[in-house]
């Protein structure tokens, strides 16, 4: 596992690809398995994909991808309409049905270590897979990234939050993308749920849900909005289309504009070889044996304060990286970096006379 954080081999360069959901715009690198190669010892939760390089491609189209939130937010702004009117409260009344002021709308998202905490490893999870006590998703509050918030103010005079969480009530489809809507209990604040929010209603009956693709919410708050007091919801609105640009941050693939049905998305990608790990396998390259060997006795005499074998191994070991390292070398060496005079066959469509568009 410490290979891929030492030296980026170009033999473990591969290519990361998936099919998106439309209207879906967040997506978790993927996570391996738990692997339990003895008991009782597990490597679990480990990422598949170390980071990505260079352009996606969308259904072969080249889009950037940013590891900056703020580059790619200045370009695709989340804009959040102000607080819109939906409903009245009368002071008794708790389950209410009504539109979003803006629709489709961008769903909710639960991170990786939201998923991995369920316990359920999909992406995106459904409410019927999550293991709960019937009021609580077994999620941490600082995992789920709302999109969809309703607020009303209830007969104590309480300011009452409801959002979206990023688990949906069923399957994803063109036409039903519906997501289960959470009351926020004061995460902060002394509190005996300590996920910071509850569902509305059960995982099992998921009472309260909110339609993305027609807007209709149907909600039961956990108390009565105030007599003439407004119900009040902001939602994040952009007109689904082919995703033009790709955002790498938190583990998560963030795409923009939503995709409006499915599209191949294909990114070059450093791939952890954490997956040779198991009995069953070996590593593809013999010539890392060496290097791995070695690399596992220095973790061992290092472990057990063996000082004086460990300086003894340490320059072998760093022969071998340096001797494992080399192939990857000469390719990066080889490969010569492009510009607008080098490109291949004038794919780009600029002209290598620096005319600019031909």
């Amino acid at each position: 596992m410490d290979v891929d954080a030492r030296i980026q081999l170009f033999d473990l360069k591969t290519v990361y690809s998936f099919q998106t959901i439309p209207q879906i715009c967040d997506y978790n690198i993927p996570l391996y398995s738990t692997q339990t190669p003895s008991a009782p010892y597990q490597i679990a939760s480990y990422p598949v994909y170390q980071g990505f390089t260079g352009n996606a491609y969308v259904n072969g189209i080249v889009v950037p991808v940013y590891t900056q939130r703020e580059q790619f937010w200045k370009i695709w702004p989340n804009y959040v309409q102000s607080l819109n009117n939906v409903e009245i409260g009368d002071g008794a009344t708790q389950s209410f049905t009504f539109d979003l002021p803006y629709a489709p709308a961008i769903p909710g998202h639960v991170d990786v270590a939201g998923i991995i905490a369920a316990g359920v490893g999909n992406d995106p999870i459904f409410a019927l897979q999550i293991p709960n006590d019937g009021t609580n998703p077994k999620i941490p509050y600082s995992s789920i990234r709302p999109a969809v918030y309703i607020n009303y103010t209830d007969t104590n005079g309480s300011l009452i939050s409801v959002s979206d969480s990023g688990i949906f009530a069923s399957n994803v489809t063109n036409s039903e993308l519906t997501g289960i809507l959470i009351a926020n209990n004061n995460p902060g604040s002394v509190n005996p749920n300590p996920f910071g929010y509850s569902f509305l209603g059960t995982a099992s009956q998921a009472n309260s849900t909110v339609n993305y693709i027609t807007g209709e919410v149907n909600v039961v708050f956990p108390t009565p909005p105030a007599s003439g007091t407004p119900i009040q919801v902001q939602c994040y609105y952009i007109q689904p289309g082919l995703p033009r640009a790709l955002l790498f941050f938190n583990n998560t693939i963030s795409i923009r504009p939503p995709s409006n049905t499915s599209y191949l998305v294909e990114l070059d990608a450093y791939l952890t070889p954490a997956a040779f790990l198991s009995s069953s396998q070996a590593l593809p390259f013999a010539y890392m044996a060496e290097y791995i060997a070695r690399g596992a006795a220095r973790k061992i005499l290092s472990d057990t304060g063996d000082a004086e074998q460990f300086a003894f191994y340490e320059p072998l070991f760093r022969e071998q990286e340096m001797l494992v390292w080399k192939r990857s070398q000469r390719q990066f060496t080889a490969t010569r970096t492009p510009t607008i005079y080098s490109d291949i066959a004038n794919q780009s469509g600029i002209s290598t006379t620096g005319q600019g568009f031909t």
